[in-house]
């Protein structure tokens, strides 16, 4: 499966033995954890108050609307 690197957004195999997943390289790895520990990257709210629940339906409405934008992509192509 390809998928694009957080970091870079270069498109690469997917791989679950990859030391670097979801990211591309080391690298691209290393990038994002200096963006974390420099505070570039932040998460408000207060520790540990968000519903699971909540997460759990927003990420999976991300998903199908990611899903029907790639295959509306895809069948643009096709029709070309």
């Amino acid at each position: 499966m390809k998928v694009k690197c957080p970091t870079c957004r270069r498109e690469h195999e997917y791989d679950v033995n990859s030391p670097w997943r979801p990211f591309c390289s080391e690298r691209c790895k290393l990038i994002d954890l200096g963006q974390w520990a420099s505070e570039a990257y932040v998460i408000k709210g207060a520790p540990g108050s968000a519903d699971p629940d909540v997460l759990v339906e927003q990420l999976e409405k991300l998903q199908r609307e990611q899903e029907e934008a790639d295959e509306k992509a895809q069948n643009g192509r096709r029709h070309r």
